[in-house]
C-alpha cells in the first residue's frame, strides 16, 4: 500500500472524505502525513534538494495541481469535481450516498483504483531530444496545458542557411485560463481586456552542462522569449555551477527551467519558474506564423479559442 501511486493516494483520500473540499495544499500536508515513509523516501531520493519542510510540500502541491487532468479524467465513478474560481482550487469527491457506501482510505487504495500511466523511457533509451517530446507533451497535459509540436521542417527556410537559426521552440502549449466558464463569462471577460489564454514555448535539451548552459540558454531566450511563458527544459543537469549559472541568467531574461523526469514524466519540476510576460511578442509570432506551417495551425486554435471558448482538437 505503501507504494501505491501518489495519483492514486489523492484520489482515495478524497473519495474517503465525501462532499469535502479540499485545497492542493490541504491535500499534500494530509497525504505527508498519513504516509510519512513514502514521503520521506520521495524527499531522500528527489533530485531536488528541499531546504525546509515547506519547500517539499510545495513541491507535492505542484504535482497535485499537474495530475488534475488525469484526476478529473481517470477516477473510477467520474464523481471527483474542481471549482477553479475563486482561486485556490479546491478538489472534492461528489459523493450519493443513494448509489455507494462509503469506505476508508485503506479500503479504497485495496480496490487498486485504475490510474493509467504514462510511458516512461529509460536513459538508455532515450538516443535524441526527439525521443523526450512525447514525455514532455504528457506533463503538459496532465498540466491543462494543450501542446503542439513544432517541426522546423516545416518551415519555407526563405531566408537562406542559417536564416531561421533559433527561431522555431520544440514545443508551444496554450493555457486556457477560463475554459470551463461559462461563454457568457468567457465574452464579458475579452471584451474587458482580461486574459483569455497564456501562451508557452518551450526549448528541449538531454543535458545542460556548464559548457553549454549559455548556448542553450540564450537559444531559448531567442525562441522562447515570445511566449507569456518561457522554458528551458532538459533532463540533467551538470553538476559543477551548471545550476546556478542558470538562476543567474533566469533573474535576467525571465526564462525558466523544468527538469524532466523520464521515468515518471508526471513528477517532472519546474526547478526556476519562467517570469510571467503579461503581453506575449505578436511580431515575432508572426514571423513563426508566416515560416513554419505547425505554428499556423497553433495559432489558428489559438484564434479559435479567443472567437468561441471552444478548444479545437
Amino acid at each position: 500500500m505503501q507504494n501505491t501511486s501518489q495519483l492514486n493516494k489523492v484520489i482515495a483520500f478524497l473519495r474517503s472524505h465525501p462532499n469535502q473540499r479540499f485545497t492542493a495544499r490541504e491535500i499534500a500536508i494530509a497525504l505527508v502525513g498519513q504516509y510519512p515513509e513514502y514521503y520521506d523516501y520521495k524527499r531522500q531520493n528527489s533530485k531536488q534538494k528541499f531546504v525546509s519542510d515547506n519547500d517539499f510540500i510545495n513541491q507535492i502541491v505542484a504535482e497535485i495541481s499537474s495530475h488534475t487532468t488525469r484526476i478529473l479524467r481517470n477516477n473510477s465513478n467520474s464523481l471527483i469535481e474542481t471549482q477553479d474560481q475563486p482561486r485556490p482550487r479546491k478538489y472534492w469527491f461528489n459523493h450519493n450516498a443513494d448509489n455507494e457506501p462509503s469506505y476508508t482510505q485503506d479500503q479504497i487504495l485495496e480496490q487498486e483504483i485504475d490510474i493509467e500511466e504514462v510511458d516512461s523511457k529509460s536513459e538508455s533509451e532515450i538516443k535524441s531530444e526527439q525521443d523526450l517530446y512525447p514525455l514532455l507533451i504528457q506533463y503538459l497535459r496532465n498540466s491543462d496545458l494543450y501542446s503542439m509540436r513544432l517541426n522546423e521542417k516545416r518551415s519555407k527556410n526563405n531566408h537562406g542557411k542559417h536564416g531561421n537559426r533559433w527561431l522555431h521552440p520544440d514545443i508551444v502549449a496554450m493555457q486556457p485560463i477560463p475554459d470551463k466558464w461559462h461563454t457568457l463569462v468567457q465574452t464579458c471577460v475579452q471584451a474587458g481586456g482580461g486574459d483569455m489564454i497564456h501562451l508557452w514555448s518551450f526549448e528541449v535539451k538531454k543535458t545542460i552542462t556548464r559548457s553549454t548552459v549559455r548556448e542553450y540558454f540564450f537559444q531559448t531566450v531567442s525562441n522562447s522569449g515570445w511566449a507569456n511563458y518561457g522554458y528551458l527544459v532538459c533532463v540533467k543537469i551538470e553538476e559543477g555551477g551548471t545550476e546556478e549559472e542558470l538562476r543567474m541568467l533566469s533573474s535576467l531574461h525571465g526564462i525558466g527551467v523544468i527538469r524532466l523526469d523520464i521515468e515518471n514524466p508526471s513528477e517532472s519540476e519546474i526547478l526556476i519558474p519562467a517570469q510571467f510576460k503579461i503581453q506575449p511578442d505578436w511580431q515575432s509570432i508572426n514571423r513563426l506564423v508566416e515560416e513554419n506551417k505547425d505554428m499556423e495551425i497553433f495559432m489558428t486554435r489559438v484564434a479559435s479559442y479567443y472567437r468561441s471558448g471552444l478548444l479545437l482538437k
